[in-house]
């Protein structure tokens, strides 16, 4: 079965850190564009932090920015996203995706696209819960 998997959300104080993974099975991340959005409650997906599997180049949200770090393990076929400083605002449903998006004309990051197009691969989420 082809499927993306993250996990490693939980309950954490604020100030404090969870790392997520995200796992492929019947495929391997070769050369995508991995990337981590999240939903908070009655809020619209908000994409949060990708990496280019072809160049190595990642790309985090102003939200992100010095917070979280994206990384992956080829061995493991598994992306993660490190995520320090955790404040209440970062609670939400956090998801990562996969796929061959548009190439932007922008000068923005490929990945990023992954925000705006349908991915190819899209797992279930993992929740996130900040308490102050």
């Amino acid at each position: 079965e082809v499927q993306l998997q993250a996990s490693g959300g939980g309950l954490v104080q604020a100030g404090g850190s969870l790392r997520l993974s995200c796992t492929a099975s019947g495929f391997t991340f070769d050369d995508y564009a991995i990337g981590w959005f999240r939903q908070a409650p009655g809020a619209e997906r908000e994409g949060v932090s990708c990496l280019n599997r072809d160049d190595g180049t990642t790309y985090n949200a102003d939200s992100a920015k010095g917070r979280f770090t994206i990384s992956n393990d080829n061995a493991l076929n598994t992306v993660y996203l490190q995520m320090n400083n955790l404040q209440p605002e970062d609670t939400a449903v956090y998801y990562c995706a996969a796929g061959y998006p548009p190439r932007p004309t922008d000068g923005s990051s490929w990945c990023q696209n992954l925000w705006w197009y349908k991915p190819n691969y899209l797992g279930k989420g993992t929740l996130v819960t900040v308490s102050s």
